[in-house]
């Protein structure tokens, strides 16, 4: 994989009129400042020894909530349209912390780069629990104050990011926070993370914000052959990290067999889960090769993969993969998004690309480069198939904790020095600025 800024995506290739070019990060991964908010259930969990793999934590990270103006600076240096950050609910829970982020919008809007917050990622409360129906209540009336604060110049709004990674690694398998190992006796955090996000869509327009969305996770689910049984473990994944995440806000429905499964008043839940939503954000890394249970323990992603699940996880083989061992598939990024055009039709509301991005070592990252060049080119591609676009977002603008991996894996547009935290920008970042200024 070879590519530079001399051979940098086409500036002719057409996007939409007003189509936002972002990059994207979350609050746990970038702000530390750990001691100046109340603790969130990654707090707890990065405390048990062995949790995150090379025994660090987030206590300081990348000191964002220290050192904002001078990520600001390179926001505007880059030149995107719009900047994509989370509000932390342990923070705007504590003294100071909704000022904070008054104080990021405001330098924010101050640079030219609209700020896009997304309300919740991953960094609940510590004193709160998805599996607890309240929770959901609880978050709406966070969102009513945030919304309160700062909707007079936010004008894009993400309710919550990923809610099936989080399930699942969080709740299910136990590799992430809270480090439960429920497996299906996870799903009503699945159910209750989805009541939370129809009624902060409520809440958000109560206090008259526009343009609301959610950023969920999508890939292409691909049998690992024509057999029968790899089939049906594939579709079963499918709907599991696709279409139970998806159909719920755009259909008010879940899958057959899947809403038997959840706590409460299901119906009336879908009616508020089903609230419209302005935008449907979409997080794509890669396809995901899916066959029938081998009936052992296996390893995909730095994941440990229970033998008792209904399918297995298997590689993508004759792909390169990036650092973090996932496979490059650009086009896998076209065959999602006109597959949801396809099953979805005039349900589905326009989309933004909420994340995209790759893991790779080192300052002169050319593969990661060509990895972004493919994807645009990918999304493109989707464009030109009548696939409503709206946004990129890359993720990410810079190095960050990334959960349990520690400070092993490297996403950033720019790279962060964690015993100096000094910002250098990268050959990516570079590239990416002079595919914006082209586009101008």
């Amino acid at each position: 994989m070879a590519t530079d800024a001399r051979t940098a995506t086409n500036p002719a290739l057409p996007f939409p009129d007003g189509f936002l070019w972002g990059v994207s990060t979350s609050a746990h991964q970038i702000e530390g400042g750990v001691g100046e908010r109340e603790a969130s259930v990654w707090d707890v969990f990065t405390a048990e020894p062995g949790r995150v793999k090379d025994g660090s934590t987030a206590a300081v990270a990348c000191d964002h909530y220290h050192r904002h103006p001078e990520d600001v600076a390179l926001l505007a240096d880059l030149g995107v349209d719009a900047y994509r950050f989370s509000v932390s609910w342990p923070r705007v829970n504590s003294p100071g912390g909704l000022g904070f982020y008054d104080r990021l919008v405001d330098e924010l809007c101050a640079a030219g780069v609209r700020p896009v917050p997304t309300l919740y990622h991953w960094d609940l409360p510590a004193s709160l629990d998805w599996l607890e129906r309240d929770t959901a209540a609880r978050f709406a009336e966070y969102v009513s104050v945030v919304a309160g604060r700062l909707s007079d110049r936010v004008h894009k709004w993400i309710t919550l990011n990923e809610p099936a990674e989080h399930t699942l690694l969080g709740h299910a398998l136990g590799v992430h926070a809270p480090g439960r190992r429920l497996l299906f006796d996870a799903l009503p955090v699945a159910h209750h993370q989805l009541l939370a996000h129809g009624l902060a869509v409520q809440a958000l327009r109560a206090a008259g914000a526009t343009d609301i969305g959610i950023a969920n996770s999508h890939g292409p689910t691909w049998p690992a052959s024509k057999e029968q049984a790899d089939v049906e473990a594939a579709d079963f994944y499918d709907v599991l990290l696709n279409r139970m995440f998806a159909e719920p806000v755009l259909l008010g429905v879940y899958p057959e067999h899947i809403g038997e499964l959840m706590p409460g008043d299901v119906a009336g839940d879908l009616a508020v889960i089903a609230e419209p939503v302005d935008f449907y954000g979409v997080n794509y890394y890669a396809p995901t090769r899916v066959g029938a249970p081998r009936g052992t323990q296996t390893e995909f992603g730095g994941i440990t993969m229970p033998a008792e699940l209904p399918f297995s996880v298997r590689q993508i083989e004759g792909r390169p993969v990036t650092d973090f061992g996932w496979p490059v598939v650009p086009e896998g990024l076209t065959e999602l998004l006109t597959a949801f055009r396809d099953r979805y039709g005039d349900r589905l509301p326009p989309i933004v690309i909420t994340e995209n991005g790759c893991s790779y070592e080192g300052i002169d990252d050319q593969d990661r480069i060509a990895y972004l060049d493919a994807h645009i080119r990918a999304l493109h591609a989707a464009v030109q198939a009548g696939v409503d676009v709206r946004g990129y977002f890359v993720w990410s603008l810079m190095d960050n904790w990334e959960w349990a991996e520690g400070h092993a894996r490297r996403f950033g547009l720019v790279h962060v020095d964690y015993a100096t935290q000094r910002r250098t920008p990268k050959a990516s970042y570079h590239w990416f600025r002079d595919v914006l200024r082209a586009r101008r």
